[in-house]
């Protein structure tokens, strides 16, 4: 494999813990598709680098949709890997996303509470009208930080961890994002992605107790590029 092309994409590695600019195509973890997931891609890069012998661990603390980019943290280690856990389950590891959307919400900026109800068959998230066993409650903040002709650019703070709850959230408020024909954008991006990335990601470092702000690159492209520009 070609080490320099992951190691371009590195946002922070020591012993404890790996973040790492996923791509829109990428897949976290081993799926159905039978595609090479990100987490052996990077095991096999840390097999070369440190010329590890044997079995390379790595764990998947969280995972982004396909179509989405950014920021992703690994654990090197089991003792990271269930501490990252912990805090994640506690809420205490914080995602930034951005997204591009065609309308405009119906405010600069506001929270967003609504009842998710998953559809695994259809791999899909619903706004149910209220709350349900068969429902999870989704709550993120959002803000217009962007303008251009024809987008707006969202800066989206999750409070809870839900399956594609940006995407189905923001589909319900009118504005799908760019490129997500599942929920209700008028037509995909001709790579597949959609215009969602994973943008900052902090929390406390698991063994180092020292507090960690980690920022992803946005993709290249001639939107993302313009907004880029803007800010």
């Amino acid at each position: 494999m070609n080490v320099s092309s992951i190691e371009s994409r590195i946002l922070y590695e020591d012993n404890h813990i790996l973040v790492v600019n996923k791509l829109p195509s990428e897949i976290v973890q081993g799926d159905k598709t039978g595609d090479q997931p990100l987490s052996e891609i990077l095991k096999s890069y840390i097999k070369i680098k440190y010329n590890k012998p044997g079995e390379v661990f790595l764990g998947v603390v969280h995972r982004i949709d396909r179509p989405v980019s950014g920021a992703v943290i690994f654990a090197r280690t089991s003792k990271s890997l269930s501490r990252l856990n912990e805090l994640l389950k506690e809420g205490k590891i914080n995602k930034t996303y951005w997204a591009v959307v065609k309308n405009m919400p119906p405010k600069e900026s506001d929270r967003l509470v609504n009842h998710l109800r998953r559809d695994e068959a259809r791999n899909k998230s619903f706004v149910e009208p209220s709350g349900s066993s068969r429902t999870q409650l989704a709550e993120l903040i959002y803000e217009v930080i962007g303008k251009s002709k024809d987008y707006y650019l969202l800066e989206v703070n999750l409070l809870t961890g839900r399956h594609h709850q940006i995407r189905a959230q923001l589909s319900h408020l009118g504005c799908p994002i760019r490129g997500d024909l599942k929920y209700g954008y008028a037509r995909s991006n001709t790579d597949g992605s959609i215009h969602l990335h994973a943008r900052t990601i902090s929390f406390t470092h698991p063994v180092k107790q020292a507090p960690l702000l980690i920022t992803a690159p946005l993709p290249d492209d001639t939107l993302w590029n313009h907004f880029v520009e803007q800010l």
